[in-house]
């Protein structure tokens, strides 16, 4: 298993922290993600033969925040 840390743009609150983790959770390969408001990012622990950092920051996006460079 693979670990990364991801900077996430618009997180505003607690439902926010819900939707980025949920977002990631539907991709296939993460086992775990752990968002934190005050820290503005997410933990992810995934299986990079099943998803990329890329695939996971894209599921970011999707939900509706950024992810900044």
């Amino acid at each position: 298993m693979d670990r990364i840390t991801i900077s996430v743009g618009g997180m505003t609150c607690g439902g926010c922290v819900k939707s980025v983790e949920r977002a990631l959770g539907n991709q296939p390969g993460v086992v775990a993600s752990k968002a934190a408001l005050e820290n503005q990012n997410v933990s992810v622990e995934f299986d990079s033969a099943l998803v990329t950092a890329a695939q996971l920051e894209q599921a970011i996006r999707k939900a509706g925040f950024s992810v900044p460079a």
